[in-house]
Formats: structure tokens, C-alpha cells, sequence
């Protein structure tokens, strides 16, 4: 398929995939198109999975992945609409309920230590629905206090045995967590964030996206394997698609990421779903192994803004 192909290949998926091919491909919002997310598809059916006590799952971090912390990231990630009051009372309901010591969100346990990327995921998704940003401060502090010398995050900061150097893992949720901070007006100690996500966005570029800085070895060959939702996972297609969305300069140390998602089209144009990680799911959106409207979607829109020839 040529892109005009694919394109209209993408507008019979789901009513969040054509919305975010009008807005993200052909640059047309398409508002009432969004509002559908929420009736009908993969939308509606997250939603419905709500239980009576505010929460999915067996409550915010359990189990994986059917849990309120990453329904509600998956809601989020539809571009489904933010003004739907039930999640924006499920928020308010983490936040009454799950405040670590330190400020920041916990998933369990007696301690009550936060995880900085559950804190960068958490605070993604509550910038995009709405939360007040009385109720964030805490959290925003809590990531700047376990902003590392070197750039980035890790989720091992703050435990008992530490961490020395950032995760990209880490380092990425809590760019896209600022990201959304800013885009949604919040001014809270707005300023060091900034710094920080410069200097987040500085680490991941050091690595080349996906390799050790002090070896060149690929960290992990799970980064070049694109899956779908990506969960708390690092790959380099979502750490482009953050970039593109950042509207972050192209930097010659994409130039291997960039050329690896190249090599990684099929035959027919697309993307496949390479795999997909373990855990209890309420629906399975793609098929392993098959083409993905996801991969594809979010492959094109960083090609079509660093303007590479596909």
C-alpha cells in the first residue's frame, strides 16, 4: 500500500485510530469523530469495565493490565475525550486514597514508597483529564526530588538499594507525565520542570535511543520490538513518537532509531504488531504478528514530522 492507501486503511479502524489519523496525518481535527470514542469500539468497552467502587481491575495497580492505573493510561492514549467525569472522579479518588509519604502515588504495600514511573504515567494522565493542580504538587515534587545528575529517572531512586544511573524505562514516563503538564497550562514549578525534560530528552539521545553510552551495545533488544499498549515499557518507536509529539528538533542521534523503523515496514506498508506483553487484558485490541493500525499510526506521523521519505 502507498501512504494514501494506508491512510485510508488506518479510517476504517477503530473510531481513536481515525481520529488520530485526521488529526495526527492529514491535520484535521475532527471533534464530534472524538466524541465517539467513548460510545462505541475500543472506548466504550474500556469504560464499561468500570467497577461500582470507581476503580477497574482489583483496584489502581492490580492486576496487570486490566488495573485502574493503566485502563485509565489506555483511555488516555485513545485521545479519548477529557472531559468524562467518572475517570476524573477515579483520580480523585487515587489521590484521597493512595498519597505516599514522599508526595508522590504508591501501587501497594505497607511502605507507602512511591514509584517515580507510575508517578510519570500518573501524572500523563491526570494532566489530560483535568486534575486540579492543587492536587498534583505533591507529585510534581516528588519527581523533582528523584531527577538524577545524569538527565533522566529511575524508578529505583528512592528504594533501599538505589539506583546510580537513570532507566529509559523511568526516564520516558516522566517525559511524557511533563509533556502533558505543560500542554495543559499547569505553572506549578513549571520552570525546573522544563529543565528537567531538557535534560531527560539530553540522556535518551546520549544512549542514541536504545544503546549503553559507555559500551555502544544495544541496552536491550526488547527496545527495537515494537508492542502495543506499550505499558511502563521503553521501545524506540515510543520514544519517537514522544519526540514528534514534543515537537523535539531531529537530532542526528535518531538517525539509527529512524533507520531500524524504516527496515521494520512490511511488505504491504505497514507495521506489525511484534508481540505484546503478558498479562491479563480486558480485550485484546491487535493480534500479535499481524499488521497494526497502532505501529502504523504511530510509525507514520514520526516519519511524516521529521519529514523522512517513506
Amino acid at each position: 500500500m502507498n501512504n494514501e492507501e494506508l491512510i485510508q486503511w488506518l479510517l476504517v479502524g477503530d473510531a481513536s485510530i481515525q481520529y488520530q489519523s485526521y488529526r495526527d496525518l492529514l491535520n484535521i481535527d475532527k471533534k464530534q469523530l472524538r466524541k465517539r470514542i467513548a460510545k462505541e469500539g475500543w472506548g466504550a468497552r474500556f469504560l464499561q469495565q468500570r467497577n461500582e467502587n470507581g476503580h477497574w481491575g482489583r483496584g489502581f495497580y492490580q492486576p496487570k493490565w486490566t488495573s485502574t492505573h493503566y485502563t485509565i493510561l489506555d483511555l488516555k492514549n485513545l485521545a479519548i475525550s477529557p472531559d468524562i467525569n467518572s475517570i476524573l472522579r477515579t483520580l480523585s479518588l487515587i489521590l484521597d486514597q493512595l498519597k505516599a509519604r514522599d508526595g508522590g502515588i504508591y501501587p501497594f504495600g505497607k511502605s507507602k514508597i512511591s514509584d517515580v514511573c507510575i508517578n510519570g504515567m500518573f501524572l500523563n494522565y491526570a494532566c489530560y483529564f483535568g486534575v486540579e493542580q492543587s492536587r498534583l504538587k505533591s507529585v510534581v515534587n516528588c519527581l523533582l526530588d528523584e531527577h538524577m545528575p545524569d538527565g533522566g529517572f529511575n524508578c529505583h531512586s528512592n528504594r533501599e538499594w538505589g539506583a546510580r544511573h537513570s532507566s529509559t524505562h523511568s526516564t520516558l514516563s516522566v517525559l511524557e507525565g511533563i509533556l502533558e503538564y505543560d500542554r495543559n497550562a499547569y505553572n506549578y514549578r513549571l520552570d525546573e520542570l522544563r529543565v528537567a525534560q531538557a535534560e531527560a530528552i539530553e540522556f535518551l539521545l546520549q544512549h542514541k535511543l536504545f544503546r549503553s553510552h559507555r559500551t555502544g551495545e544495544i541496552i536491550d533488544k526488547k527496545y527495537l520490538r515494537f508492542t502495543y499498549p506499550c505499558r511502563w515499557r521503553y521501545d524506540i518507536l515510543r520514544a519517537l513518537d514522544y519526540f514528534q509529539f514534543a515537537r523535539i528538533k531531529y537530532d542526528s542521534r535518531m538517525d539509527e532509531s529512524i533507520e531500524i523503523l524504516l527496515k521494520k515496514r512490511s511488505a504491504d506498508g505497514t507495521w506489525r504488531l511484534r508481540a505484546v506483553h503478558p498479562g491479563q487484558v480486558h480485550f485484546k485490541m491487535e493480534q500479535a504478528g499481524e499488521a497494526s493500525r497502532w505501529n502504523t499510526l504511530r510509525a507514520l506521523r514520526v516519519l511524516n514530522y521529521y519529514c523522512i521519505n517513506n
